[in-house]
């Protein structure tokens, strides 16, 4: 069975050879991994066995698809947004908007003359759309896009202070994602369209249900449609404790939840899916702030087993993921019980790995 479809038998709830897989590494962990295999770290995912294969078109490869060498080197992207590394990941040290008046805000131009050049990130990615399960994500679409060009304090204070200023940005952003959504739908044969909008922290959402429902999500509802509209599988991506508009997203055409973060108020797993699991299908859950990184090898294992079959009590309607990025200090050991678990084994990786490895030196030869 192949990647493609074992994703798409899942997600209609069909009879699969194992749970498909797709895992989120901090860039220490896949570094590490890649080097304990010997192969390179854009290898990783094929030795491992992951079955989805995705990138950015948003402003999320500014985030994550621009990698620095080094400490506090900066980038100034497509938005005017300033980003930094730090650490090991990007961070925004200047918006463009942050502490503009209103009449500067409403000026501001989405880069559409860049929207080609933004869409060909997906060449690679649909260059595997025979054997992979193939996504394109138009994150971050929304609010959490607001929050990057006008800081996320002062996007947060125009909700409540300015909300005719914020609902009118919040479409803007919206229109840009809706755009890339066409764009993307148009030109490339995809399995599913990826939205993301971080609303949620760790408690509870970053406003009321109500401000969410009032002022986002028409506008996620129009970005799903056009998933909807091309006979797709709509995915949305939320960090945080979101169960109070699961219902709503249910309602905009919301097929898959990612990444059910399992440590936030009201977000178990399986509760969800007992709740929620006949409309919804899932993607991640497995405990990145404690069983990954502090619990035996057997416990990993013995937990994702319980999480899996919790999660396809119905035949399907899940993708094993962690709640989180899986941190640096997850011992090597969790991460191969966690894939055990799943139905891939150790030697199945290491042969992968070394398949890799000899193809890529008879293409050097």
């Amino acid at each position: 069975m192949t990647s493609k479809e074992r994703v798409r038998k899942a997600l209609r709830r069909q009879p699969t050879d194992r749970v498909p897989v797709w895992m989120w590494f901090h860039p220490s962990t896949a570094q590490r991994l890649a080097q304990l295999l010997d192969i390179p770290v854009a290898r990783l995912a094929e030795a491992l066995g992951d079955d989805v294969r995705q990138t950015w078109v948003n402003n999320n490869y500014a985030m994550e698809g621009v990698v620095h060498e080094r400490e506090g080197e900066t980038h100034l992207d497509d938005w005017g947004i300033t980003w930094r590394r730090e650490g090991e990941f990007n961070q925004i040290i200047c918006s463009p908007l942050a502490g503009a008046d209103r009449e500067t805000c409403l000026a501001y131009q989405f880069p559409y003359d860049r929207l080609d050049a933004l869409l060909a990130l997906m060449t690679p990615v649909v260059a595997q759309s025979e054997r992979y399960f193939v996504g394109c994500d138009v994150s971050p679409c929304v609010f959490e896009m607001y929050a990057r060009i006008r800081g996320l304090e002062r996007a947060s204070l125009d909700l409540a202070l300015d909300p005719e200023l914020a609902a009118t940005m919040l479409e803007r952003c919206a229109d840009f994602a809706v755009k890339l959504s066409e764009q993307a739908c148009g030109r490339y044969a995809l399995d599913w369209l990826w939205l993301g909008d971080d609303v949620a922290g760790q408690q509870a959402l970053l406003m009321s249900p109500d401000m969410w429902r009032d002022l986002i999500k028409p506008q996620m509802k129009r970005i799903a449609k056009i998933g909807k509209a091309a006979g797709l599988p709509v995915a949305y991506h939320c960090c945080g404790a979101l169960r109070s508009i699961i219902p709503d997203l249910i309602e905009i055409g919301v097929d898959i939840l990612n990444p059910v973060q399992c440590n936030c108020p009201g977000m178990s797993p399986v509760s969800l899916k007992q709740e929620f699991g006949g409309p919804l299908s899932f993607m991640g859950g497995v405990d990145t702030q404690h069983l990954l990184p502090n619990g035996a090898a057997d416990a990993v294992y013995s937990e994702t087993m319980k999480l899996i079959e919790g999660m396809t009590d119905d035949g399907g309607g899940y993708i094993l993921a962690a709640s989180h990025a899986v941190p640096p200090e997850t011992p090597d050991e969790n991460i191969f019980a966690m894939y055990a678990a799943a139905g891939v084994s150790r030697e199945e990786i290491y042969d992968r790995a070394a398949t890799l490895r000899n193809r890529d030196s008879e293409i050097r030869e």
